[in-house]
Parts: structure tokens; sequence; C-alpha cells
């Protein structure tokens, strides 16, 4: 049976905590100045780094919250496609 046991220290939990604020809040930045300015490339940007947070965020709960399960594949998945994403931007939407 799976159980959740919380295995952090405080600082660990708000380093986990403040690299997923900081992916999210990149993305966020990356989106509104797509918002303005419709360059292509500042959404596939901003893509990859909402998928990176979702990365960040799995990291986290693999290291926090569930130690015993390997999340190593879902978190690989998630930064794959947030690079495959970005590369994909630098390919095909560059003038």
């Amino acid at each position: 049976m799976l159980t959740i046991s919380f295995i952090g220290t405080p600082l660990e939990t708000i380093i986990y905590l403040l690299c997923v604020v900081a992916s999210l809040l990149c993305a966020y930045l990356l989106a509104r100045a797509y918002a303005r300015g419709r360059t292509r490339l500042l959404i596939w940007s901003a893509i990859c780094f909402a998928m990176m947070a979702l990365n960040n965020l799995v990291l986290a709960i693999d290291v926090l919250l569930l130690p015993e399960v390997d999340l190593a594949i879902p978190g690989a998945v998630t930064a794959l496609l947030a690079v495959a994403v970005l590369l994909y931007g630098f390919i095909w939407e560059t003038p």
C-alpha cells in the first residue's frame, strides 16, 4: 500500500517550492510578453517553462512526499517534453 510520508526539512521544502514558483513566474512573464508582442518564440518558451515547473513539482513530490516511489521516468519525460517544445520553437519559428 502506498503511504505518503513527508521526510523533508522545512528548508528543503522552501527550496523545492521556490523552484516551482520561479519556473511558473518565468512562464507567466514570457506568456505576458507574447500577448503584447506576438513573437511566437515567446509562447514556445512559456510552454517550456510551464513544463519545467511541472518537472520541478514532480521532483519535489519524488523527494519530499513519495521517497519510496521512483518518479524518475515521469520526471525525465516532463523534462524531455519541455526541451522538445523549446527545440521545436527554435527550429520552426525562427524567421
